[in-house]
This record gives structure tokens, C-alpha cells and sequence, in this order.
């Protein structure tokens, strides 16, 4: 049996029917607060992403320095290209991830893998003869 996909009890139909005052009240204070006092630059995202939804392109990626915008319903299903500091991070929106930030969807650190000590790294290693 597959498992329903829900936010909060609502459905994304639901959602996407919902008025803005409405999905604000399912969202925690702090996502709350932050739309309450929306910046400019996080206006012109929405305004951009309402723009993508009217175009019906759903393969366009909107691309956003703004890491910390409140991930809305609306966006469900849309790619955002989210830049980490060094490039843009594909993303696809899935209704999971409403009410979180951009941000934590693009690790700004990748992993690094260390290896064995090559010729010049440690005093011991000037006397390993090279191949």
C-alpha cells in the first residue's frame, strides 16, 4: 500500500487551493515570521517562481542565491537551482520539504577524502624511493 503524501493532514491539492493566510498557519513561527517580513529580494523569488508556474515549464530551473527563503507549497514539484557558494544544486520540490529553508537542501561543505602521505608530505617521506 502506497503511503499518502501529506503536510500537516493536508493534501497538496489542499494545499495549492489554500490561501496564503492559511498555509501561513500551518507553518512553524519562525517560517511564519520570516514571510510576515519578506525582503525584497525574497518578493522577487515568489514573483519569479509565480512567473515559472504561468509558463507551465516545469523542466526550467529556477536559480536563487537565497538560501534562506521558507520553501512554499506553491513550489511543490518545481526545480530551483540553489547555489551552495561554489555552484548551482539542482533541486526538485517534493511536499516533504515544505516549511524548510532552501538552504539545507545544498550542502554548502562536500566531503573530503584523505588518502596516504605522498612524496614531500611528512620528513619521513623524502626517503621513499619513487618508482
Amino acid at each position: 500500500m502506497a503511503k499518502k503524501v501529506q503536510y500537516r493532514g493536508k493534501t497538496p491539492e489542499e494545499l495549492r487551493e489554500m490561501t496564503a493566510d492559511e498555509i501561513s498557519k500551518l507553518l512553524k513561527s519562525r517560517a511564519r515570521r520570516s514571510l510576515k517580513r519578506a525582503s525584497a529580494r525574497y518578493r522577487k523569488l515568489i514573483e519569479k517562481v509565480r512567473k515559472a508556474e504561468v509558463d507551465e515549464k516545469r523542466e526550467k530551473i529556477i536559480k536563487t542565491h537565497l538560501r534562506d527563503a521558507v520553501i512554499l507549497p506553491d513550489w511543490v514539484g518545481l526545480k530551483f537551482g540553489i547555489h551552495n557558494g561554489k555552484e548551482f544544486k539542482t533541486i526538485e520540490m517534493k511536499i516533504e520539504m515544505v516549511g524548510h529553508r532552501l538552504g539545507e537542501f545544498a550542502h554548502t561543505t562536500g566531503r573530503v577524502a584523505h588518502s596516504g602521505p605522498g612524496v614531500g608530505a611528512t620528513r619521513g617521506s623524502k626517503f621513499i624511493p619513487l618508482k
